[in-house]
């Protein structure tokens, strides 16, 4: 399994089901906090992080998404609607996925990942 992908969520129930989802085609590190994802990221150079935006701010997906410009970020959210996708995806985010619908953050990261990969390539 080559490819890591990086769970940053505060909710240890939903953590455990997107973890337990991506663990199947992924490399997968759960973390609760920013430090402790700037240190997973610079050490171990994920392809792709999922992020709930309700505990995280849009900046932060800025500031990862200019840091890291490489780095497929999918967000979730309990309750996405089409402003705050909107929203995320300027901010420089892949995706926004409900926080429970595992498949569809798969999908996403997946799709995510393959975008990245052909970017990088071109």
């Amino acid at each position: 399994m080559g490819q890591s992908v990086v769970v940053l969520e505060k909710d240890p129930k939903v953590a455990r089901s997107l973890a337990g989802g991506l663990r199947r085609h992924f490399s997968v590190h759960v973390i609760n906090s920013r430090e402790e994802l700037r240190e997973k990221l610079a050490k171990n150079h994920p392809e792709a992080i999922v992020l709930n935006i309700e505990y995280w701010r849009l900046t932060d997906v800025e500031s990862l998404h200019r840091d890291f410009p490489d780095l497929a970020i999918v967000c979730t959210h309990r309750i996405p609607d089409e402003e705050m996708w909107m929203a995320a995806l300027e901010a420089g985010a892949t995706d926004v996925c409900p926080t429970d619908d595992v498949q569809n953050v798969l999908t996403s990261v997946r799709r995510s990942m393959a975008l990245s990969r052909g970017a990088a390539a071109a």
